[in-house]
């Protein structure tokens, strides 16, 4: 009976893990590009059908990345060069059928736009375009950089990552000069 009991368990964490790993963070870009580190990166499979009904019930619906840029230490613990914390968000009016999207960065709004396109609302709460995180002068030449990415969505009762709070990615660089 206990071994029954166990193997059942051992199945339903491993089908839980199958279902976490369902959205995830792809495609984590760090460019190098005029005296600037910027970021660019999707989540996979995260507007889901919950999300979509979220904001078609008029729910103001926030997806926020936690982007840190850190500096690979051997034996010891990494540093981090840089944070950054970007919310998008979409708030639906039911009667005039339009999408309000804002994109904060760093507690500041970088970006607002009102559409009707239910694609632009997927890209616009699902994509990091370019997201400036630091100065090149603040990095040291030749050495190993990794970005890493913490997406989280509220309303948490759309069940966007299943049983997770959040879901992370990285990606790691070399700063050559």
């Amino acid at each position: 009976m206990m071994r029954r009991l166990g193997f059942w368990c051992a199945v339903a964490l491993l089908a839980a893990g199958a279902v976490v790993r369902a959205a995830g963070i792809g495609r984590i870009l760090p460019i190098v590009r005029d005296d600037q580190v910027v970021v660019s990166c999707e989540l996979t499979d995260a507007y889901t059908d919950e999300v979509r009904d979220a904001i078609s019930s008029g729910l103001r619906t926030t997806f926020t990345y936690d982007l840190e840029l850190r500096m690979v230490v051997p034996a010891w613990v990494d540093r981090t060069i840089a944070t950054a914390v970007v919310s998008t968000s979409d708030q639906y009016d039911n009667l005039t059928r339009r999408h309000s999207l804002t994109r904060v960065v760093n507690g500041r709004v970088d970006e607002a736009t009102v559409t009707e396109d239910e694609a632009v609302v997927k890209q616009w709460l699902t994509t990091l375009t370019r997201v400036p995180l630091t100065q090149t002068a603040n990095l040291n030449a030749n050495r190993d950089y990794y970005v890493r990415i913490s997406a989280r969505a509220r309303p948490r009762g759309s069940s966007l990552f299943s049983f997770a709070d959040a879901i992370t990615g990285s990606a790691k660089f070399t700063f050559i000069p």
